[in-house]
């Protein structure tokens, strides 16, 4: 099939997932009271109009970015039992006493309309005994939910470091203060990307929560559509630093190491910014290094209806909630986010998906109104089998596609050093963690970049996706790679 044909199709799944989650988050703005949003936005109007007026002061419109999240935090507060419509008993169930729908509102999720919008769940895990927190909600598009991940670490002298900030909703404030009670405060606060619009938008608002934090971010930060400064962004400019070059000169040099990746891409850059706590050996990354867990962790199992509709083979079926169809449609999610579009996996056509969704069971707004213009092949489980691997770390093809072989030498040498560090866990910003895993077997998950494989790979390792998975993200490089959008892969080391 011509790869003109392959990506229209592609473009009407993207069409209609944006098509979708506008939908979704149109019902959640729609139960906001009407007088009261507009209240705020034409607040919002009238201030920035005169920061415009005034030569564009960071400050005034620093000030202005504050006063909104304010004003969104109290519309969320005050409606978000209205926000969003979760009604099965399983939910409820998962709800602990000392929590509250309230608790769960992050009032700015309009700057980046991901799901689940205002209503965000915070799960938090000790993962080394008074050492180290994780922080976990979910985020995606389209019912494809995965955890977004925070990590804490305690401060020898006291206090807390902070890496890849989530939403600052009270819950999870109340979680963190928690252990500012009995750790002392948030010292630090870390941005280990450039790009991550998921990652950087929560940065602003959790830091104005610690007003004592200092906020160090990746090098050479950007924003699209405009490359905004960090300032107008919500991050407060008197505490925000760019990572040195040399780690050393950081205030937390003694307990910490960095290492930073960043590639340019002629837009933008790429930046990962790998961290190594000494002292428990814990190595945490962002994006790099994944590793996908067999059954959906407990964050998702909150609200499993996205499970549940991923659950189904075809429109035509009933969702219905069990232990089976909770991991079987989590491993498909599983599928989505990582590959996009995977080889078991066919796209409906436009009206074929309209029929069936006036023959759905469902067809509430919850359900998209029945649409679900997609159908699973009876091979998919060999799919996620060869993903899943065992619970083996690897890169994610889209960084094995796009990105990372633009510096393949630049990559390595970075991966060399994060290697030569003596860690024996990762903790990462997606997906499953902690990654119990050697120096040794970090490195050879960048074997895709080498010409021979060295002699010393840890086969566990190695990258043994199918390269029929893969496929749709090969025909957007080439599509970039055709309309001058991104450069070709650079030759292999």
């Amino acid at each position: 099939m011509p790869i003109a044909i392959k990506f229209e199709r592609a473009v009407f799944v993207l069409v209609l997932t944006f098509v979708m989650c506008s939908v979704s988050g149109a019902i959640a703005m729609q139960k906001l009271r009407s007088a009261e949003f507009f209240e705020w936005s034409d607040t919002w109007y009238k201030t920035t109009r005169a920061t415009t007026r005034s030569s564009l002061d960071l400050r005034s419109i620093n000030e202005s970015i504050i006063f909104v999240e304010a004003e969104l935090d109290k519309i969320g507060v005050a409606k978000q039992e209205q926000v969003m419509e979760i009604g099965t008993s399983s939910i409820e169930q998962g709800i602990q006493p000392d929590s509250s729908p309230r608790d769960w509102s992050w009032g700015f999720w309009p700057a980046v309309p991901l799901y689940p919008y205002g209503r965000r769940r915070t799960l938090r895990f000790e993962v080394v005994k008074d050492t180290i927190w994780t922080f976990d909600q979910v985020q995606g598009i389209l019912y494809t939910v995965v955890p977004i991940r925070m990590t804490v670490v305690k401060l020898k002298a006291g206090g807390l470091l902070v890496y890849a900030p989530i939403a600052p909703t009270p819950e999870c404030i109340r979680l963190v203060n928690e252990l500012v009670m009995e750790h002392g405060d948030v010292k630090y606060i870390i941005l280990p990307t450039s790009s991550g619009l998921e990652h950087k938008v929560f940065v602003g608002p959790f830091a104005r929560r610690f007003q004592n934090a200092q906020v160090f971010v990746a090098p050479n930060q950007w924003s699209f559509p405009l490359n905004l400064p960090l300032a107008w962004l919500g991050f407060p400019q008197s505490r925000t630093h760019v990572l040195p070059e040399n780690s050393s000169q950081t205030p937390f040099a003694q307990e910490f190491d960095y290492e930073v990746l960043d590639i340019d891409l002629g837009r933008g850059s790429f930046a990962e910014v790998a961290l190594i706590h000494k002292r428990s050996r814990t190595l945490l990354v962002t994006d790099c290094i994944l590793s996908v867990p067999l059954s959906p962790p407990a964050i998702v199992q909150l609200d499993p209806y996205p499970l549940l509709f991923h659950a189904r083979d075809n429109a035509l079926e009933a969702i219905e909630d069990n232990e089976a169809n909770r991991r079987k449609g989590w491993q498909r999610i599983c599928l989505f986010a990582i590959y996009f579009r995977p080889s078991a996996l066919e796209i409906t056509g436009l009206l074929q998906a309209f029929r069936n969704a006036l023959k759905a069971p469902e067809k509430s707004k919850k359900a998209y109104f029945g649409l679900f213009p997609f159908r699973w092949k009876e091979n998919w489980k060999q799919s996620f089998d060869a993903l899943q691997g065992n619970g083996r770390p690897f890169v994610a093809p889209i960084l094995q596609t796009l990105i990372l072989p633009q510096a393949s030498r630049q990559v390595l040498n970075w991966a060399d050093k994060v290697a030569s560090w003596n860690f024996e866990r990762i903790i990462s910003c997606h997906f499953d963690s902690p990654i119990e895993v050697s120096s040794r077997q970090f490195r050879s998950c960048f074997a895709f970049l080498e010409k021979k494989t060295a002699a010393n790979q840890d086969s566990s390792s190695s990258q043994s996706l199918l390269e029929s998975d893969s496929e749709f993200i090969k025909e957007i490089e080439a599509f970039l790679v055709k309309y001058g959008i991104a450069t070709p892969a650079k030759e292999k080391v």
